[in-house]
């Protein structure tokens, strides 16, 4: 089983279970997301970010800033880097690089890479998942094509008895592509600002606590 410790103390998911965080920008979205993650990392979970947005290395950097255990075991899918044409990358330990958040393909092999390396040579039975965002795969690609995409990513998290989080913006989005996306998840957690500019609200649907 996953907890969701500092987001819902009380929220337990079973392996292979996918969840949504939708809501508006700035709202707190990828700290949650982060969290998640960190959580699992804590206890000795293994983590994997696919980065649509940022680079590897400030996603490294931003992550190590929420876990507070010496020492865990992570990856990232670097989806941006080679894009942006920044001299040669290489893969290496912790980073894998896919050309562009175009390159679902290649996302989807650098993903199973990590995870079979994660469970058979590291040994981590357990790995949490973030795709960050899936707003970005939008801008680039229709979303027949990030369904399709989305549809066998969520099957490998299945598969691998892991546990995936998704983030997207929900106000980039009109409400019938919302609701085509929010077919593939088992749990959606939305985030709204709220009244009094404290920590965000969080409202959940599919999670049982």
């Amino acid at each position: 089983m996953y907890d969701l410790a500092d987001v819902l103390p009380d929220a337990e998911l079973d392996p292979g279970t996918n969840v949504l965080i939708a809501g508006p920008p700035l709202t707190g979205k990828r700290r949650i997301a982060l969290d998640v993650l960190a959580g699992g990392a804590d206890r000795g979970d293994g983590s994997i970010v696919v980065t649509t947005k940022d680079s590897a290395d400030k996603v490294l950097e931003e992550f190590a800033g929420h876990v507070t255990a010496d020492s865990f075991d992570v990856g990232v899918v670097d989806c941006v880097t080679k894009q942006r044409g920044i001299g040669t990358v290489d893969d290496d330990p912790r980073i894998k690089y896919a050309s562009s958040p175009v390159d679902m393909t290649g996302i989807g092999i650098k993903l199973s890479e990590f995870l079979q390396e994660f469970y058979e040579t590291r040994g981590l039975t357990e790995n949490r998942v973030l795709l960050h965002s899936v707003s970005t795969l939008l801008m680039y690609s229709n979303l027949q094509t990030v369904f399709r995409f989305l549809h066998v990513f969520t099957g490998r998290i299945q598969s691998a008895d892991a546990l995936g989080v998704y983030v997207i913006d929900s106000t980039a989005h009109d409400d019938q592509t919302m609701n085509t996306l929010k077919q593939l998840f088992d749990a959606v957690i939305e985030v709204e600002e709220s009244d009094d500019e404290s920590d965000p609200e969080i409202r959940t649907a599919g999670l049982s606590t």
